[in-house]
């Protein structure tokens, strides 16, 4: 008795084995749970496009800019305008130069006119703030795919979640069965789709975050340019003034 209750229980345990390798697993998927995986394995492909992107425009943003700060500050004390714009055209991808370029170019166009020096210094300021908005949606360019891909992927793995439940209960009325075997397959898809959705959220939303405090501090450094070019504008015009 005790030996054919063994050999039941073998039995089952044969009967209710999955095979949990990526490729059985994909094989037992519905094709609705196919098309859940295949999208958000589009969407972190996506998403690390995005995170080299930036990584690299923002590496080469801090690198320029270290570069081009003292440059262009020694041209300014010696009151070269020119060759401050000619530094700042070598260093085009950094954020400081292609801010205190627009100044610079504004400042100049505006001091071979007749305008008084306050309409110079308030064209200069605009020039600034415009080329600081344009600069600051050049580097967040793609961030904001970042959050929407973090927040939606777990959402788009419930739903496969859903789906694998659904086939699980199918499986039990087709089978009119309620052991393992009937549900393996659907549990399975849910838990895939499932670690799939926080795969490919969990660093789409730490390389988000990452990104936003980096950009608040190129931010903080362009208004940080910006005052002080306006302040060496103001600097200069009063010289001038008082010259004449």
């Amino acid at each position: 008795m005790i030996a054919n209750v063994h050999l039941f229980a073998f039995l089952l345990l044969q009967e209710t084995t999955v095979s949990f390798d990526p490729m059985s697993m994909w094989n037992q998927m519905g094709w609705l749970a196919r098309a859940v995986v295949i999208v958000m394995f589009i969407m972190s492909a996506y998403s690390i496009g995005v995170m080299i992107d930036r990584l690299i425009a923002y590496n080469a943003a801090r690198g320029q800019s270290r570069l081009f700060a003292p440059k262009v500050a020694g041209a300014l004390r010696e009151g070269k305008l020119d060759e401050a714009i000619k530094i700042a055209d070598q260093y085009k991808k950094s954020h400081l130069a292609k801010v205190v370029v627009a100044g610079l170019q504004e400042f100049k166009a505006h001091g071979m006119s007749n305008d008084i020096p306050g309409e110079t210094i308030e064209a200069s300021r605009r020039a600034l703030e415009r080329s600081e908005a344009i600069v600051h949606a050049e580097l967040k360019r793609g961030v904001g795919t970042l959050a929407t891909i973090g927040s939606s992927a777990p959402f788009v793995g419930l739903f496969g979640t859903v789906v694998g439940i659904i086939n699980a209960f199918k499986g039990i009325s087709t089978e009119k069965s309620t052991g393992l075997g009937a549900v393996a397959g659907g549990i399975s898809e849910a838990l895939v789709t499932t670690a799939i959705g926080l795969f490919v959220a969990i660093p789409a939303v730490w390389m988000f975050n990452y990104f936003s405090s980096r950009l608040e501090a190129f931010d903080v450094e362009m208004g940080n340019s910006a005052s002080e070019l306006v302040d060496y504008f103001i600097k200069r015009a009063q010289k001038v003034g008082a010259g004449k």
